[in-house]
């Protein structure tokens, strides 16, 4: 299994926090889940003292924390938020949000490049959320970053993989690259698709937090995440547009 910033993860899955019935049902989730990272937002740090409570828990569940920038917007805010995070959450992992378009989330890549270049230099550990082009890609990796996280479709969406072809060309354009497939997860096929593709990771939040029962969901996508990823490991037979009989013509009977 690939290795992220030198520190390998025991399971594919990385899972969000947000959004969970209960906190008893987010430790439920991630248990059945067995997710190696929990995506956790600063904004969750209050001044009543419940952000403390929430840390508390996440470092219970006794995986990686990656702290993100959601809801950022400019070069600044990304910064200044991902240097609270660090302080807080002890990590210099850092997921990159820097939002574009607001009914879609899509990432602002120019901006992302130009704050992924001076976290990287500030020795963050980035984990960019961005888009699947290829240019993109090479700016982010040149700026320092060491994995990219393309999206599958808007945040939240449900959608599953909107581009297949552009996501199977970056990974064939970065083969050494750690990739994650970061957001519009919403089956667990789609999950499964993505590391059949070959990608390394999943992060996922949504499909699992807003299920009907999110513990069973969890445990699905767990599931997901490693059929697809034992599937790509065996070297899967390509697509043909003719029949091939898999049983042998030679040898057959002939009646006359």
């Amino acid at each position: 299994m690939r290795a992220f910033y030198g520190t390998e993860l025991a399971n594919p899955l990385m899972l969000g926090t947000a959004q969970y019935p209960s906190p008893a049902i987010l430790a439920q989730a991630f248990q059945a889940s067995e997710a190696a990272v929990a995506t956790v937002s600063l904004r969750r740090e209050g001044a009543d003292g419940a952000g403390n409570a929430f840390w508390q828990m996440i470092r219970k569940l006794g995986v990686h924390v990656l702290p993100n920038t959601a809801g950022c917007h400019t070069v600044k805010e990304a910064v200044t938020t991902a240097h609270m995070a660090r302080e807080f959450f002890e990590t210099p992992w850092i997921k990159l949000e820097l939002i574009g378009h607001t009914d879609s989330l899509q990432p602002d890549v120019f901006q992302l490049v130009e704050a992924a270049k001076i976290l990287s230099d500030e020795g963050f550990q980035v984990f960019p959320y961005t888009t699947e082009d290829l240019i993109v890609g090479e700016r982010l990796l040149d700026a320092g970053c060491k994995v990219l996280m393309p999206w599958g479709a808007p945040i939240g969406s449900g959608r599953g993989l909107n581009n297949t072809y552009a996501l199977r060309a970056m990974r064939a354009e970065f083969p050494d690259t750690p990739l994650v497939v970061d957001a519009g997860i919403g089956l667990p096929s789609h999950a499964a698709q993505a590391m059949e593709l070959g990608f390394d990771a999943v992060l996922l939040n949504t499909a699992v937090a807003r299920a009907g029962d999110p513990v069973l969901m969890a445990q699905a996508m767990a599931g997901a995440v490693e059929a697809g990823r034992l599937a790509h490991t065996a070297d899967p037979i390509e697509p043909r547009d003719m029949a091939e009989a898999s049983t042998p013509v030679i040898g057959k009977a002939f009646l006359s």
